[in-house]
């Protein structure tokens, strides 16, 4: 059985945000879903009436990480492990298997198919216009958002519309949302709110994480890949982390643009208070810095000197199935640790951990993030299956880890087993699992009980046959006597 110790590798980054720095979801979904849609009113003249209205349960259960938006037909959909799509909704409205086939002919749509072939190709291009999957807790409310201009639009035109055209104004929304210079002037209504409220969106590590940080430090070349630009990451990561947090790795890379960071090679600019400054070559890359884009085929040189080993065994830990789990490990070959909060929030096996957030990534409408309940085949998602097969331990948080020692050895997935999930598989994936063995079981028995009754009639046949056979011997032999 396959083992994982954190000892065996010699480079070790993180994630920042939801891996090492946890967001209460609840919030920060209420605020990016009020602060996209405040945008798309005042900024874009959409019906305040439809996108304004206070969320209620049902519209918390819609939202789920990982669905995709089919802009232009108006549908969210979830797919599973091999591209077929298992559950979709047009706007808010879920639609029937024969609904979904009849748009959708044998469950297939060539954007998402193109995905799960490989996840990077629609990053950018042609199929990025088409759809988009929803990856992590900052976009996740726009399943919502986008349901309902579907619904506003067809109650306006009393039915479906042939095409839609609703993302180029939401993706406007996100870029000004997000934007990295609005944390410094202290612009719109997403960083004002976290910078005067930071006790109401983020956690604290534990002082337990942030030791066993710094003992991981002295075993092995730490450091840190974040998306975000690094005034927003002092911000949190000092809040998180404490004021010496970036005393816990040899080097951050801010503002990374992963997933490109793995695959391109964009230069490395220097820091100058907390501003992006000039490009600076690899060569120039210093133990204890703190830098801005770049890319790892030059962050993997530098690593590898200054760990002093060649050919070192990196491993990145972070959130994002597709920029921190998928890339990473197939296109430069850097094993990955999956930190994933529905591990939590669903339950898992004789475990009585709870998640705070659990009605936010709980979806009753969509299921588990991790398997589909309605198949009797292949019980992965398709995040579940991104999981088993591109990390090699999946969490749903690092204190976790942090309260076992260093040198702990951890069972990881392979092709058969869920062992890779820690501390215990998902009560989901348990109760599947358990479902498909009844099912076969019930195969089985089903087949059993046809060739046992199909056995008695042979033996009948045969003992009829024995019986004719007498019969017509003591017939010969009452005629010759």
């Amino acid at each position: 059985m396959s083992v994982f110790k954190f000892l065996d590798y010699n480079c070790i980054g993180f994630d920042l945000d939801n891996t090492l720095l946890h967001y209460n979801v609840t919030n920060m979904v209420h605020l990016i879903y009020e602060t996209l849609a405040n945008y798309l009113v005042t900024e874009r003249g959409y019906d305040s009436k439809h996108l304004l209205k206070p969320l209620e349960d049902k519209d918390i259960d819609f939202i789920q990480k990982g669905l995709f938006l089919d802009f232009e037909r108006g549908n969210i959909l979830k797919i599973n492990a091999n591209g077929i799509i298992q559950r979709a909704c047009h706007g808010t409205n879920l639609l029937s298997i024969e609904k979904i086939k009849e748009i959708y002919p044998e469950q297939r749509w060539e954007a998402t198919d193109a995905f799960c072939n490989d996840m990077l190709s629609t990053w950018n291009g042609p199929v990025s216009m088409k759809m988009r999957s929803l990856l992590d807790y900052f976009d996740i409310a726009s399943s919502l958002i986008f349901a309902r201009l579907i619904d506003a639009f067809d109650k306006e035109q009393g039915g479906p519309l042939n095409k839609y055209n609703i993302w180029p104004d939401m993706l406007d929304g996100f870029i000004e949302m997000f934007n990295r210079d609005h944390f410094k002037i202290d612009r719109g209504h997403f960083f004002p709110s976290l910078r005067e409220n930071p006790d109401k969106y983020m956690h604290k590590c534990t002082a337990r994480t942030i030791t066993w940080l710094q003992e991981l430090k002295k075993h092995c070349t730490t450091f840190l890949i974040t998306g975000s630009n690094v005034d927003f990451v002092d911000f949190t990561a000092t809040y998180a982390l404490g004021e010496d947090w970036q005393s816990l790795f040899d080097i951050v890379i801010c503002y990374a643009k992963k997933p490109a960071f793995f695959t391109e090679k964009r230069p490395f600019f220097n820091i100058v208070n907390k501003e992006e400054g000039n490009i600076i070559e690899s060569k120039d890359l210093k133990r204890g810095g703190i830098y801005s884009q770049g890319n790892w085929k030059e962050l993997a040189e530098f690593l590898e000197n200054i760990s002093g080993k060649q050919n070192p065994r990196y491993l990145y830990v972070g959130d994002n199935l597709l920029q921190d789990i998928y890339v990473p490990n197939s296109y430069v070959q850097c094993d990955t640790v999956a930190v994933i909060e529905e591990q939590m929030s669903e339950g898992m096996v004789q475990q009585k951990l709870s998640h705070p957030d659990e009605k936010v990534l709980n979806s009753t409408l969509w299921g588990s993030y991790f398997c589909l309940k309605d198949s009797k085949v292949n019980i992965n998602s398709l995040w579940g299956h991104v999981i088993k097969k591109y990390s090699k331990l999946c969490i749903p948080e690092i204190d976790l880890i942090a309260q076992q020692p260093l040198e702990k050895s951890y069972f990881c997935f392979n092709e058969e087993k869920y062992n890779g999930y820690y501390p215990a598989v998902p009560l989901t994936i348990e109760e599947q699992l358990q479902r498909l063995v009844r099912h076969k079981r019930d195969l089985s028995h089903t087949k059993r009980t046809f060739k046992t009754k199909r056995a008695e009639q042979k033996q009948q046949e045969g003992l009829a046959a024995v019986e004719k056979i007498l019969e017509n011997r003591k017939k010969r032999d009452q005629m010759n006597d």
